[in-house]
């Protein structure tokens, strides 16, 4: 029977709104073999409608159609036994032959009798979202880089003049001193002015001078010969002759006696070491980097540090922002521990829950980022599920906020930290976090920092129901 007008109207209407279409669809029959092809499949695949025409889509080479790739003979493709595909992400094979990413799905057009008369297939380029995502993938490397040299992390305007700091300190030979509280990573700026110098090759061997008696650290560091004393029973070059061609980092100088003061100076000055028990000088090629805890400047006024030597010291001093001077930082620091801790203990932790991050925000932070560092540690620890609540993390930051909220109570920075960090409690206080905790005696005591036996006894002296009414 001929085609009706209105048949042949219908025929050019699905045509335009095949043709229209930004997706490219194809049509196979029966046989699997393609019966039409629409202009964006043209563009997606590179070939042309003539070329395809009767022949199977295996010429496209999905790489992913029900788990596996196209069978030899169409008629074993899966559609025909589910019906359909879900939207896949896959590969086609260019005529060109490169790979485009794409999404594809499929129907089964079926007749009145329900038997297949054919196969519709919808492909999805993802060429552009796919440059889209690397794009963004850079960019955000790009920002890491930015927010971050070395190991050291930070996008605040602070820690933004840190890093130009260590840029200069590292293109120069100048004596450094790095001032900053314990935790701030001073041993990180440390290292990232070595490596970042023409040293860079040569060691960089750290001494803790805190660590050692005064004998001890003068053998450490100057070395000795045999004999020299009761147990040196071979010679043993010190730290200044291991750094030779390197840098010598002395974290906590200000903890160094007068006597290693002096030959600290005679060294930095003369730039030649004497073994002890020995009077043979040896020269040296080292760049000294010290490091301290404390404002040695006022160790000077207290009489307890040379002065002379205290500005051999200071050539270039570098100083490192507390976490407290330095909040805006903390986001990205918490995220970067959780990476480092997803890692190593293989578990898939997404994210900190908005309120975990306030209580970092508000948080003093008195060991700094290495106490940050330990809090996300302690959360992958409670942590079973992909967030961390603020209910993982350890008990002094959430008493710290409980007490600034309550009663303006620093318990971090009181000199009675124990008294401090305990909340003082009334009936209603009480109620409200048995409420907040579901009745949970244990975690209301670990919050205001009682014990649960202290709970309990005020329980009863207010006369609280054990469990929720």
């Amino acid at each position: 029977m001929p085609d009706t007008p209105n048949t042949i109207l219908h025929h050019r209407f699905v045509k335009l709104l095949l043709e229209s279409i930004g997706d490219g669809v194809f049509t196979l029959d029966q046989g699997g073999k393609i019966t039409s092809w629409n202009v964006s499949m043209e563009r997606i695949s590179g070939y042309q409608s003539q070329e395809v025409i009767g022949n199977s889509c295996r010429l496209l080479e999905f790489s992913q159609c029900f788990g596996k790739q196209c069978p030899a003979d169409s008629i074993e493709c899966g559609i025909y036994k589910y019906g359909k595909v879900e939207p896949t992400e896959c590969f086609l094979k260019h005529k060109d032959g490169h790979v485009v990413p794409v999404i594809k799905n499929a129907r089964v057009m079926r007749g009145e009798d329900e038997s297949i008369i054919g196969i519709v297939e919808a492909v999805t380029d993802l060429t552009e979202l796919k440059k889209a995502k690397i794009k963004i993938e850079e960019a955000s490397r790009r920002m890491g880089e930015l927010y971050q040299f070395g190991n050291i992390i930070g996008k605040s305007h602070v820690m933004q003049q840190v890093f130009s700091a260590i840029k200069s300190a590292a293109a120069s030979e100048a004596t450094v001193y790095i001032q900053g509280e314990s935790g701030t990573g001073k041993e990180l700026v440390t290292s990232a002015i070595h490596f970042n110098s023409d040293r860079k090759h040569k060691p960089l061997v750290t001494v803790n001078c805190s660590a050692l008696s005064e004998s001890l650290l003068e053998s450490e560091l100057i070395g000795h010969i045999k004999g020299a004393f009761t147990g040196a029973l071979r010679d043993r070059e010190g730290r200044f002759e291991e750094a030779d061609g390197g840098s010598l980092f002395l974290d906590e100088i200000g903890e160094i006696s007068p006597l290693i003061q002096i030959k600290l100076l005679r060294v930095i000055q003369e730039r030649v070491v004497e073994r002890v028990g020995e009077s043979k000088k040896r020269k040296l090629d080292i760049r000294i980097i010290t490091a301290s805890n404390k404002d040695l400047y006022e160790l000077v006024k207290a009489g307890r540090f040379r002065e002379d030597l205290y500005y051999r010291l200071k050539v270039f001093p570098v100083h490192i922002p507390s976490l407290r001077e330095r909040k805006e930082d903390i986001p990205i620091l918490a995220n970067h521990f959780l990476d480092v801790f997803n890692k190593k203990t293989g578990k898939t932790i997404q994210h900190i829950s908005q309120e975990a991050m306030h209580l970092f925000l508000d948080y003093k932070w008195p060991g700094n980022v290495r106490e940050l560092e330990n809090a996300i540690e302690h959360a992958f620890v409670l942590c079973e599920n992909e967030k961390i609540d603020q209910f993982d993390l350890p008990v002094e930051i959430r008493q710290f906020d409980y007490n600034v909220r309550l009663n303006g109570t620093d318990p971090v920075h009181s000199s009675q930290e124990k008294k401090a960090a305990r909340v003082k409690l009334s009936r209603e206080l009480l109620i409200n976090l048995l409420i907040e905790c579901d009745w949970n005696k244990a975690e209301v005591a670990r919050r205001v920092g009682w014990s649960r036996a202290a709970i309990w006894k005020y329980m009863k002296k207010w006369d609280i129901p054990n469990n929720r009414q």
